[in-house]
């Protein structure tokens, strides 16, 4: 059909599509507080989605399907901050959701204090706090639940949930729930490890914690601080160690670990970011990969 007179006929935009391989993790929880002999529950891990061929997504989960990218469009990328340790009877927070694209990864669960009682729900689930209190789940694909607190006497807090395991008992070992590993960067690591609860009365060590979650407090005279998780692993916070004498001192639950969003795609394509973003890209085998490590804004490819 001839061009209308005045119509200028112009070349649209070539549109490739190519797949992304990814692994996103949300920011963990933080541990929670101690009150007065009893210790503060670990941090629920950050949401771990994965769809490297042969690994695995979090709370058991295979590998996800990579996603499919267009050269016209926008995606969002957004690391999630890790939550905020409680102080005493000052509960904290839940890490914050880490974003590719459509894939989002649900921040990981603050751990209780003793005032709290039970986990909060995230990508894995804070531990309890309170004896006779439940951890908090995880969230399905993403991560398992935080550890319970037997009831009947001063124990520690539960441990975090993490991506590859629960959380344990806070009577028993208070660890933080392990993580899961990745090659995705060419190299295998651990990461979305619960945070360890803290000691309590009747058991005064804290628990251990891996895979990037900080170590539950132990039990001193006036009590002592959670570990903080690793930065960029979604690891959960550790829960602070109650006193043994007293008088209260607040002490503080761990910060979670912030998370991590990692992409790999051919090396044929370049990745443009907005400011936003704090980011680094290298290249290896006919494939680049991207780690994004902070901020949110959009990225494209070309």
């Amino acid at each position: 059909m001839p061009i209308p007179l005045g119509v200028l006929a112009v070349a649209g935009p070539s549109i490739q599509s190519f797949t992304v391989n990814y692994l996103t993790i949300a920011g963990g929880g933080g541990g929670g507080g101690e009150q007065d002999h009893v210790g503060g529950g670990g941090g629920g891990a950050g949401g771990y989605r994965c769809s490297v061929s042969g690994e695995s997504s979090g709370g058991g989960a295979s590998a996800e399907t990579p996603l499919t990218i267009q050269t016209i469009s926008t995606y969002t990328v957004t690391v999630g901050a890790g939550g905020a340790g409680g102080i005493g009877l000052t509960l904290g927070s839940n890490g914050s959701n880490s974003v590719f694209g459509s894939i989002t990864s649900t921040g990981g669960g603050r751990g209780a204090d003793a005032n709290g009682g039970s986990g909060s729900t995230g990508g894995s689930g804070g531990g309890a706090g309170l004896p006779g209190n439940t951890g908090g789940n995880g969230t399905t694909n993403q991560g398992y639940k935080g550890g319970d607190v037997s009831s009947g006497t001063i124990f520690g807090g539960g441990g975090g949930g993490g991506a590859g395991g629960a959380g344990g008992n806070g009577a028993s070992t208070k660890a933080g729930g392990s993580g899961v590993s990745s090659s995705i960067t060419g190299s295998s690591i651990a990461r979305a490890g619960g945070g360890g609860g803290g000691g309590g009365l009747n058991n005064s060590s804290g628990g251990s914690a891996s895979a990037g979650g900080g170590a539950g407090g132990s039990v001193t005279t006036d009590g002592s601080n959670g570990s903080n998780a690793s930065a960029n692993t979604g690891g959960g916070g550790g829960g602070a160690g109650g006193d043994s004498a007293g008088p209260f001192a607040a002490k503080n639950g761990g910060n979670g670990g912030s998370g991590v969003v990692i992409i790999k795609y051919p090396d044929t394509f370049t990745i443009s970011a907005g400011a936003g973003l704090t980011l680094s890209t290298s290249t290896s085998g006919g494939f680049k990969v991207t780690t994004f490590t902070a901020g949110s804004d959009t990225v494209s490819f070309s």
